[in-house]
């Protein structure tokens, strides 16, 4: 069984890849980083999930839209109805449509947010810029569905062989340096002190002073590879993977399992660890 977490793009480049940091766990406690992925289409990835036989992944991407937006819409109310409807639509319909709720609504509370997003300090799933979780989730889930995976909580699945996981690099981020800013797109925001802030990050997981309980092993390389990718789609896909190995600590834990809450809305999901 292939573990990792998977730093995502809704429109992945050469330059701008999806990201898979692979790994297992060792010695109960221990992540140990096998090695880092990348695909440049959406294609190429959506064929790796489904030509690899077993897995539970860790997604850097939403699931599911916040309930009052989707009641609002008239949209179905069922998780696998709604990603079908969404699914049908263009990202340029999801826009308007998006827009036009935000623009109905007062100053402060434009967006409609998940239950998750509270506890997670997440984006609200339903932004179409800073970042387009919107169209990440548009991109994404269709191939989570495509490979047969089982989405605790919200999605049977044909089988029980590959786990997807709601997962977000931020959390796990922020647990462990604060707000520091570790990462940037920009070339003249790559800065030292964000070179500093990885390094620590980095540290913090190797140490494992985490509430997770998990240690990060990697190797002289691997460290030298994950800090010195600025643009932080490295060391993301390595919180994800942490993420998904507590997951999978706990997966015979009461409700859905994986350490989910028993109680998350079926509609909405709910971000791992949170």
């Amino acid at each position: 069984m292939v573990l990792f977490g998977c730093d995502f793009s809704s429109a992945p480049t050469a330059r701008k890849p999806i990201v898979v940091a692979a790994g297992e766990l060792a010695d109960g406690n221990r992540v140990v980083l096998a090695g880092l992925q990348r695909f440049s289409t959406l294609g190429a990835w959506g064929e790796w999930l489904c030509a690899t036989p077993a897995w539970t992944g860790g997604f850097d991407f939403p699931f599911s839209l916040p309930r009052e937006l989707v009641e609002h819409l008239g949209w179905p109310v069922q998780w696998e109805p709604l990603m079908a409807h969404y699914a049908s639509l263009s990202r340029a319909e999801i826009r308007e449509t998006f827009a036009a709720f935000c623009a109905a609504r007062p100053v402060g509370g434009k967006f409609a947010h998940r239950a998750t997003d509270g506890p997670a300090g997440s984006s609200p799933s339903m932004k179409w810029v800073n970042p387009p979780v919107a169209y990440m989730l548009h991109a994404g889930v269709p191939h989570l569905l495509a490979a047969g995976a089982r989405i605790p909580g919200l999605h049977a699945g044909p089988g029980a062989d590959r786990i997807a996981l709601e997962a977000y690099p931020g959390l796990l981020a922020r647990e462990l340096i604060g707000r520091r800013s570790y990462k940037s797109d920009e070339l003249p925001k790559q800065t030292p002190e964000r070179l500093a802030a990885r390094t620590d990050l980095l540290a913090a997981l190797e140490a494992g002073t985490t509430r997770l309980g998990l240690r990060l092993g990697v190797t002289a390389p691997q460290r030298a590879e994950l800090l010195g990718d600025a643009r932080g789609d490295d060391i993301d896909a390595v919180l994800c993977l942490v993420q998904a190995a507590w997951a999978l600590q706990h997966v015979q834990s009461p409700g859905h399992g994986h350490g989910l809450p028993r109680d998350f809305d079926p509609l909405e999901g709910w971000i791992v660890t949170a």
